[in-house]
């Protein structure tokens, strides 16, 4: 039998299986294979991955370094509209009434999606993060109603706040983490993000900026 002759049998037999879930043989286990891991210092993997992303990393010693770096930042930026995330760690930097008491038109994106032009007119925006992975240098948002995917898409620069407590080494540890809190738990969206945004797609040159932030900050605490 030649090679076509053997791939329209194999296409013959699935279709008699019916290809559905549960009728053919489980997968082989995984096991390690193609895991990279973040190295002896998962710390310094993270920020090596994520500078050569075209990320900027800004470390911060505690919750207060953090609040004035995220300060800082938005005011060099000249930003004027600013769209805030919420959670544990961006919650504890209480941003919303120094942010106001600064000048800047401050939006919640947590009551945004009633105000779409809100979102999109947001020069800055401000999150937290699920979790970052050392590996790849990249940052995870997992969409809710309190963040929702416009947060770390729509505004040009988007600056990010996370703790140690939420590095994981391997991107394959976060589908284990994921896969652990059960389907019910999963959001309608898990972003990946590695860098500003990128294409090479004209002239194979590399543009950024062109289909989300062209700046992503990350303040490391």
């Amino acid at each position: 039998m030649n090679g076509r002759e053997s791939f329209l049998q194999r296409v013959r037999q699935a279709v008699a299986d019916g290809n559905r879930a549960g009728t053919q043989s489980p997968l082989p286990a995984r096991g390690d294979v193609g895991y990279q891991g973040g190295g002896d210092d998962p710390v310094a993997c993270f920020k090596t991955q994520f500078l050569a992303a075209g990320g900027v990393l800004h470390a911060s010693s505690d919750v207060d370094a953090a609040r004035a770096k995220v300060i800082e930042l938005a005011s060099t930026c000249k930003a004027r509209r600013i769209l805030l995330g919420t959670g544990s760690v961006i919650d504890s930097l209480n941003l919303e009434p120094l942010l106001r008491e600064r000048g800047f038109d401050v939006a919640r994106a947590d009551t945004a999606n009633t105000r779409r032009d809100a979102m999109f007119a947001a020069d800055v925006g401000i999150s937290g993060v699920a979790y970052l992975v050392a590996e790849t240098g990249s940052l995870v948002a997992l969409a809710s109603p309190a963040e929702p995917r416009g947060l770390t898409l729509l505004p040009p620069v988007h600056i990010a706040v996370a703790s140690r407590a939420q590095l994981l080494p391997d991107l394959f540890d976060l589908y284990t983490v994921l896969q652990k809190q059960g389907s019910p738990a999963l959001p309608s969206c898990v972003t990946l993000i590695t860098g500003p945004s990128k294409t090479g797609d004209i002239e194979l040159r590399l543009v950024t900026g062109v289909h989300g932030p062209g700046e992503v900050h990350l303040i490391f605490i």
